[in-house]
């Protein structure tokens, strides 16, 4: 009976492993294979290079500077997200004032919630047309207006907020902070709310402020969904092609002057443009193995015993 359950499991196992081994598996190591070569992209003729592609890399100072700038997102992006998530979900779910049913959540919390998450329903690109909007180098942007009207900046010398290298990756940063704060926010929520409310009451109880009760209480209980934030955060920050490319200058994004490169618009302005599509995949390739490392860097830095309650 055993030997013919492994049968039906295989046999449910077999065309779903074979499709993730052809659509998933297949490619990477085709992309391995092209990296060692001079290919082109639309001639099939190429000729074996070894690991030349990989050496012109370290001697890029743009692909150098666009890995610089995806590690400053890395830092800053997960950081900021998590921790004004953190913020908002103690506050919607525990912040409120001591009542007679126990601890609650800031008056109109179920309001907050959906304001919140709501950026989380628009995709990327219509955010990067609407952030384009706000950041726009005139009286008509939405930032400089405001900034115009409270005197803090001259209308005939608005701030070119995508345009100048010391304010453009900062400007990305809020957009990727702004879209995913509530996502997290209603993650962090459904983990604070498992969290038996009789442990918030004992605390406040023994003379707890609540931002002991955060620390001591519900950061420990949560930090399975923040190990989890992080890793995904991480990864998105080692992306940032869609926002980059649509937002700001040059072929495929990455500017003023390459100051808001990353490593994805280097790699595609050099398949596509420039037809180094060999040296493109072996780009991919070292994506690929920083971002693995990233993830397990994270998940073996935020590991801590589990916290049963």
């Amino acid at each position: 009976m055993r030997k013919g359950q492994y049968r039906f499991v295989a046999g449910f196992l077999l065309v779903p492993v074979a499709l993730y081994l052809i659509f998933v598996i297949w490619p990477y190591i085709q992309t391995f294979g092209y990296s060692l070569t001079d290919w082109k992209g639309q001639s099939q003729t190429f000729s074996f290079v070894g690991l030349d592609n990989y050496e012109a890399l370290f001697r890029d100072d743009i692909f150098m500077g666009a890995i610089w700038h995806n590690i400053l997102f890395l830092v800053f992006i997960p950081v900021i997200t998590i921790l004004l998530a953190l913020f908002f979900a103690f506050m919607l779910n525990a912040g409120g004032r001591g009542r007679a049913g126990g601890v609650s959540g800031v008056a109109g919390s179920k309001f907050y919630r959906v304001v919140y998450f709501f950026p989380q329903v628009l995709s990327l690109a219509i955010l990067a047309v609407l952030f384009r909007a706000v950041y726009r180098s005139d009286g008509g942007g939405m930032l400089n207006g405001a900034l115009v009207k409270l005197g803090l900046v001259d209308a005939d010398r608005p701030v070119e907020w995508l345009n100048e290298p010391d304010f453009v990756l900062w400007a990305l940063i809020v957009v990727v902070v702004w879209h995913g704060v509530g996502f997290y926010l209603v993650l962090f929520s459904a983990a604070m709310q498992s969290i038996p409310k009789d442990i918030y009451e004992a605390a406040l109880i023994d003379g707890a402020s609540r931002g002991q009760s955060f620390f001591r209480i519900t950061l420990p209980l949560l930090w399975d969904s923040v190990q989890t934030a992080w890793v995904y955060l991480g990864i998105a920050a080692m992306d940032m092609f869609i926002l980059v490319s649509t937002m700001t200058s040059g072929e495929f994004g990455g500017g003023p002057d390459h100051h808001s490169e990353v490593m994805a618009t280097v790699m595609m302005r050099n398949f596509l443009y420039y037809g180094k599509s060999g040296y493109a995949c072996a780009m991919g390739v070292i994506m690929l193995l920083l971002t693995l490392i990233l993830s397990v860097v994270m998940l073996r830095a935020t590991r801590r015993e589990r916290i049963e309650f």
